[in-house]
């Protein structure tokens, strides 16, 4: 399952909804949250789920409202039945609330679902970032850097040039090595100025250098920037190939030389990323 590019689009918007879903995103997320009001969350409901059931092949996920409210229950009453492929839950505060949201996602009869949680948004998910490995349904995890300053009374979270500072550089590095130790997914958090492609390019490059392997997007602006910053390039594909296939030549070395350069096993690891991001699977 791709996911580069997984665009927002607001639940109360159905009109939005359908024109995203020839835009290139490898998924949509279908917001029940932040951007839409309380009075309008009902009307939203209906139109996800209407939406979803009309689109049951599209890679589909509704961000629901966060576990510590009455909303998101709500939400699953209306949205579950549709079978969106996943959720996007904010607020997360380690495994546990991922496997709240499973084990209740069972209970309403829905069994395949997967799970997107949202994992810096409060001080005490900051210390949680370690729990994920082994829970249920988990595809992935990503940050956010705009409700995390709020709960503490951090004025920003960005410098003036609009890097982070010192807390959420903390935050994004954690939620890298808290999805890498689960084995899923490390999903980049959005990049706020959608007019600025040149910024979104350069934040999404350095994104995929650290390990990054999708992005959240608030535009549809963005989804081509981000497919293009996460899809490896032709050079990397042939050189990952070159790399594989002399491994495969030679099952019993620990390292080779390739090119004049001495390669090792983690090269090869990383050389079958970049061929499994490619959409080709090698064996050795």
């Amino acid at each position: 399952m791709k996911l580069r590019s997984l665009l927002f689009v607001p639940g109360d918007r159905p009109e939005r909804m359908a024109k995203a879903l020839g835009l290139g995103a490898d998924a949509l997320i279908l917001d029940l949250e932040d951007s839409v009001a309380a009075a309008a969350k009902p009307d939203a409901r209906r139109a996800v789920a209407d939406f979803v059931s009309e689109n049951a092949t599209a890679n589909l996920w509704v961000r629901i409202n966060p576990l510590d409210g009455g909303e998101w229950e709500k939400d699953l009453d209306a949205v579950v039945g549709a079978r969106p492929h996943g959720f996007v839950l904010p607020k997360a505060e380690g495994g546990a609330s991922v496997d709240a949201l499973a084990e209740r996602l069972t209970a309403m009869g829905n069994a395949t679902a997967r799970i997107l949680p949202i994992a810096t948004e409060t001080p005490a998910a900051m210390f949680q970032l370690g729990s994920y490995a082994g829970a249920k349904r988990l595809a992935g995890i990503t940050w956010g850097a705009e409700d995390l300053p709020a709960a503490i009374g951090a004025v920003t979270s960005r410098e003036a040039d609009g890097s982070f500072t010192p807390p959420y550089q903390l935050a994004r590095s954690l939620t890298l090595f808290g999805a890498a130790a689960a084995g899923v997914a490390p999903i980049e958090t959005v990049y706020p100025d959608f007019r600025d492609a040149d910024g979104l390019a350069a934040y999404a490059g350095r994104a995929r250098r650290d390990g990054f392997t999708g992005m959240m997007a608030i535009h549809p602006a963005q989804v081509p920037v981000i497919n293009a910053a996460f899809t490896p390039s032709e050079a990397e594909v042939a050189h990952a190939r070159a790399v594989v296939d002399a491994f495969a030549a030679n099952p019993g070395a620990g390292a080779l030389s390739l090119d004049g350069k001495m390669i090792d096993r983690p090269h090869l690891v990383q050389a079958e990323r970049i061929l499994a991001a490619a959409g080709e699977s090698p064996a050795i």
